[in-house]
């Protein structure tokens, strides 16, 4: 089976700045999907959310989820992260996490400001725990 640790799933998932696709379900059943930044950390995807958003209350509710990342463009490829999700709304973590996961997106010029910003009382550092993980490279070879 294949392992977000396997180094070509890991260099594929911190890759630039993908940005990847959360699936999730509303509180009547529905599936919902959003784009989330995010980074990896000892073998599971850590992102920051709203503990209010849809998406902080859906994992309150059930912590199964999906994480998508894809190559939208030759040689075509994606990631798939099923899992199980855990959450902390410890500030240290917060701020340490939420100025990684800008580091990548907005670079090292306005990570520290990004930390500090979202890494307050109300949001959520969430921990993916993979369960599956499903990939496909070159998918145009």
């Amino acid at each position: 089976m294949t392992s977000i640790t396997e180094p070509r799933v890991r260099d594929f998932l911190l890759q630039g700045t993908r940005t990847g696709m959360l699936a999730y379900t509303a509180s009547d059943g529905r599936p919902l999907a959003a784009p989330v930044w995010f980074t990896v950390e000892d073998g599971e995807v850590v992102f920051n959310t709203g503990g209010k958003t849809a998406k902080g209350r859906s994992i309150a509710r059930d912590p199964r989820v999906t994480l998508t990342v894809d190559l939208p463009e030759p040689p075509y490829a994606f990631v798939q992260v099923q899992g199980e999700a855990r959450v902390s709304e410890d500030l240290d973590e917060l701020v340490r996490t939420a100025t990684a996961i800008a580091r990548r997106y907005v670079g090292p010029e306005q990570a520290e400001e990004f930390g500090r910003r979202n890494g307050v009382p109300g949001e959520l550092v969430v921990r993916v725990r993979p369960t599956k993980v499903v990939s496909a490279f070159d998918m145009t070879d």
